[in-house]
């Protein structure tokens, strides 16, 4: 799951064991080369999803971390891009790849944004959000829109009850909440907090008018229905 260059055992255990700001300050300059990163080939299938709705004018990636919507903003974006992330660590190592774009330092529940943008895309980022703290993230992410402007994300079906990884992300969410409760600072990283439904209420309650597309080029599951879907919701 790792490569060579990416952190050590080590490494990771002293991230679990930190806040997620600080945890990810000192996992930045490794965090392109784990599995953490959103893969490219979701990427591309997002930016591909959207392309027809475009051309779009500037551009905003939520919790942006080391920039890799901008693979996505880039292409589609005739105006100017811009990142936003509370991780000073993650944002030194995006304006190291993408030096052309604006980066801004701020708390995704408190985003500091009126009406300027056009398309915002956030991408791995909901499960290191509290159910209870998504109202306020998509009320900042409707408030940064203009008028008309897109909010899209990818987000992955659920796996099935008879697969190893719907038992390895319950075994996972598991072992999170019992260190979450027994350490402090607490470290937010959640699989199974942030089903679609629940988010798409979530959305409409924020004044989103809610859709979503299926992501074919990342494949489907034994019953047919997308692996991947993207979700559209759209300021009045």
């Amino acid at each position: 799951m790792f490569s060579p260059q990416g952190p050590s055992a080590r490494e990771l255990a002293v991230q679990a064991l930190s806040s997620v700001e600080h945890g990810y300050d000192l996992l930045a300059p490794k965090f392109d080369r784990t599995p953490f990163r959103t893969p490219g080939g979701i990427l591309d299938a997002t930016a591909e999803a959207l392309r027809p709705l475009g051309p779009f004018g500037e551009g905003l990636d939520v919790c942006c971390g080391t920039g890799a919507g901008m693979r996505v903003l880039r292409p589609l974006c005739r105006g100017r891009v811009t990142g936003v992330d509370f991780s000073a660590g993650m944002l030194a190592q995006a304006r190291k790849a993408h030096p052309d774009a604006e980066w801004v330092r701020a708390d995704a529940r408190a985003l500091p944004f009126a009406g300027g943008f056009d398309l915002a895309v956030t991408f791995g980022a909901l499960g290191h959000l509290l159910p209870a703290e998504r109202p306020a993230v998509f009320a900042g992410v409707h408030r940064a829109l203009r008028p008309g402007g897109l909010f899209a994300f990818p987000i992955g079906a659920p796996p099935p009850f008879t697969s190893v990884w719907y038992w390895a992300l319950l075994g996972f969410d598991a072992a999170m909440r019992v260190r979450n409760a027994v350490w402090r600072p607490p470290f937010v990283m959640y699989y199974r907090t942030c089903p679609l439904g629940a988010v798409s209420d979530d959305l409409a309650a924020a004044g989103f008018d809610v859709t979503t597309a299926p992501l074919p080029s990342v494949g489907r599951r034994k019953d047919g229905s997308p692996r991947y879907r993207v979700v559209l919701a759209r300021k009045p």
